[in-house]
């Protein structure tokens, strides 16, 4: 399992490596980093979990509803905290490189789990992926970019409002998981959706109130 996560990682992350030294525009190398950065700890994630399972006794169930979504959650919280504080707080750019981190993520996850699975993959999974898995992490990450942007600067709100913002993905993530191992599947595919529509229309909206 960690010699094909570390082959795809090097046939997808690795390869996009050099454009970041193409792209003449800073924000798109910014995203395009951040995508790999996703790809990386997804891969760092894999090697966690694998630990995590055969500390829990191999029960895929408990792990994947209970424990991955913590250990996940905060590994892709990390780079957008410290963007957060070194960096900028910008809502845009903060909602831009989180979801960019969740999708990257989510794309090596979902080339693993096709890969260990390829004879039983079918085209209503890949679907289930996109929709659910990929926008899952994306959600959640973004949730948290977002998030930050408010908290980042009121100092009396920044640790609380930190944990909440974790707390907040790591219980949506695990909801999420519980989901599509139960016979509601169906609402596995409305939640992350639910999170996302709403998103995507306020910055939409924002975007065009900028342009005029």
């Amino acid at each position: 399992m960690e010699q094909i996560a570390v082959i795809l990682y090097v046939c997808i992350a690795l390869p996009m490596l050099p454009m970041l030294f193409i792209l003449p525009d800073k924000r798109s190398r910014l995203f395009l980093g951040y995508l790999i950065i996703g790809c990386t700890i997804c891969l760092i994630a894999g090697e966690v979990n694998v630990w995590l399972l055969r500390l829990f006794g191999g029960d895929t169930a408990y792990v994947t509803s209970t424990i991955t979504p913590i250990s996940e959650e905060l590994m892709k919280a990390v780079p957008v905290l410290y963007f957060a504080v070194v960096f900028s707080d910008d809502r845009d750019t903060l909602l831009s490189v989180s979801f960019a981190l969740g999708i990257g993520f989510a794309v090596l996850e979902n080339a693993v789990i096709l890969t260990q699975n390829f004879a039983t993959i079918s085209f209503e999974w890949a679907i289930t992926r996109v929709i659910g898995a990929a926008l899952m992490h994306g959600a959640c990450t973004s949730a948290v970019g977002l998030g930050m942007s408010y908290i980042r600067k009121r100092r009396k709100l920044f640790f609380c409002g930190t944990f909440a913002l974790l707390t907040a993905a790591i219980i949506y993530h695990a909801s999420f998981n519980v989901l599509v191992q139960s016979s509601f599947r169906v609402a596995a595919l409305i939640l992350p959706a639910a999170l996302y529509i709403p998103v995507l229309v306020s910055a939409l909206i924002r975007r065009r109130k900028q342009k005029q």
